[in-house]
């Protein structure tokens, strides 16, 4: 599914009142009549409701979602922002029309002196500044979202919260905090980065009938992962396949006290579907290993406690997975150093190699092209040091995928898939249940596993992190986030494959 910058968006809005045809009114219409649908189906009992209006087309939706709610006898309360100029068009209509209507109580904020004690128990509708706009909120405007903000009403934001920007940090602005917010069409970006989730609250995205033909030559570098995408990377088996079909993975984990990693980027190695597996581990590990994943073949190295060096030929292994509880010993480091000099195929770097690789900085040029990095925030700060916000942490991500010919898997709720070729993606399946210790080890043995089956380094990003969460979602209907621990994502990842087969 593409994901359209604000621009884009009035465009594919034109692009349809050309192309369907429809007048942009009953466009405007269509969509006020698909928000009084969910604002009914959610809130049918609602006291009463208070519509908050620009002069935009925003402000225009929010006087047609309130003329509707009047036509069906609820209690609704206007408040229009006035600076003494007209509207839009379509807001100039859709005021005329609600001027018709006998119950319609509409008010004019021209100052701190006309804002109204909001009742606790009513609905307060955002419709004050949608997708357009380009500026942080400042004078009466800001102070009447902060008024909303802190009314203690329910808060439902019509296209985007009010105050927030598309396609740039809105970080330190006043902003409206919505408890849902009514997307129309498409995800944008704003709804899938990280510090404006505290803004948006339940998010829902309307179809609103858009021409769909517009998407086949608009132009996005971000995509967010849906079915069609999966099911076009998705090598169901041959029946006639055999284990050499699905290739050799190699996990270099764990360490004296973190041996678990090893174990969980295993087994969620082998339940991806490799053919084989070895997994090198210090001495210390060996019982464990032989004993929890009796499928994998174990190495040990020559060190009790920690990884030190690999003494196999690393050509038969088709993927190598290295990072989970390794530490950072001065040993280990010159492991990681062999590892990416010697190893000429895609190699996963995850947890304790990525703080290598952030403090021996000189050998990310080392790391073999189409290698997959997968940091959590901090692990990525450390690599590639700090940003001023999420928008320009997702850039940097990019531009050194680029750099470094590699893919780069940033964790988060949404998590953020950039390649070497520019194209990036968010990932739609997960949830805060997976916010717990191990679950990057598993992603590690899964990203493995896939790569050593033969998926591109791409391929393997987007459906491990979408397996992955998948998995997670399976794993948190059933027992609930709460009580989720990383062995339940790995136990669950039967389900997701199947899933993906219906």
């Amino acid at each position: 599914m593409k994901i359209l910058s604000a621009g884009q968006i009035r465009l594919w809005d034109q692009f349809t009142i050309e192309n369907e045809p429809v007048s942009s009114i009953n466009l405007m219409e269509r969509a006020a009549g698909k928000c009084v649908e969910w604002i009914l189906s959610n809130y049918h009992d609602a006291a009463s409701f208070s519509i908050f209006c620009g002069k935009g087309n925003n402000g225009g939706d929010g006087l047609a979602i309130a003329r509707m709610l009047l036509q069906q006898n609820y209690a609704v309360s206007i408040y229009i922002l006035e600076f003494g100029h007209l509207g839009t068009d379509d807001f100039q209509t859709n005021l005329a029309r609600l001027h018709l209507l006998p119950n319609a109580a509409i008010y004019f904020i021209q100052s701190e002196e006309n804002f109204h004690a909001l009742e606790k128990n009513a609905i307060v509708i955002d419709a004050l500044y949608g997708s357009g706009l380009n500026r942080k909120l400042e004078g009466v405007t800001a102070n009447l979202v902060d008024h909303i903000n802190k009314s203690g009403c329910k808060i439902i934001s019509i296209d985007i919260p009010s105050g927030l920007s598309v396609d740039q940090s809105s970080k330190g602005n006043i902003i409206i905090i919505a408890s849902h917010t009514l997307g129309f069409q498409c995800y944008k970006l704003a709804f899938l980065i990280p510090e404006n989730q505290e803004y948006i609250g339940d998010l829902q995205i309307l179809d609103i009938e858009l021409h769909e033909s517009f998407l086949e030559t608009a132009f996005t570098k971000y995509e967010l992962v849906d079915d069609t995408i999966i099911h076009s990377i998705y090598k169901p088996r041959n029946n006639f396949a055999h284990k050499g079909n699905f290739g050799h993975a190699l996990i270099i984990a764990g360490s004296y006290g973190k041996i678990g990693a090893a174990v969980l980027s295993g087994k969620a190695c082998l339940r991806s579907g490799v053919g084989l597996l070895t997994c090198h581990v210090p001495k210390c590990g060996y019982e464990i290993l032989q004993s929890t994943i009796p499928e994998a073949m174990v190495m040990t190295d020559e060190n009790a406690e920690y990884i030190s060096r690999v003494n196999d030929d690393l050509t038969k292994y088709k993927s190598v997975g290295i990072g989970p509880g390794i530490g950072n010993n001065d040993e280990t480091k010159k492991m990681l150093k062999y590892l990416l000099t010697n190893y000429k195929k895609p190699i996963v770097i995850d947890a304790d190699a990525l703080n290598i690789l952030g403090s021996e900085n000189e050998l990310l040029k080392l790391i073999p092209a189409s290698s997959i990095l997968t940091p959590h925030p901090k692990e990525f700060e450390r690599v590639f040091g700090e940003t001023n916000n999420d928008y320009e942490k997702i850039e940097l991500a990019s531009k050194k995928a680029k750099e470094l010919n590699c893919v780069i898997v940033l964790k988060g709720h949404h998590t953020f898939i950039t390649t070497p070729g520019g194209k990036s993606f968010f990932n739609s399946t997960g949830n805060a249940g997976m916010a717990t210790g191990g679950s990057g080890d598993v992603l590690t043995g899964i990203l493995t596993g896939l790569l050593a089956q033969g998926y591109t380094s791409e391929q393997a990003a987007i459906l491990g992190v979408y397996i992955h969460g998948l998995a997670g979602d399976f794993a948190a209907s059933s027992i609930s986030m709460e009580a989720m621990v990383a062995s339940d994502i790995i136990l669950n990842l039967g389900k997701a494959f199947s899933f993906l087969k219906d």
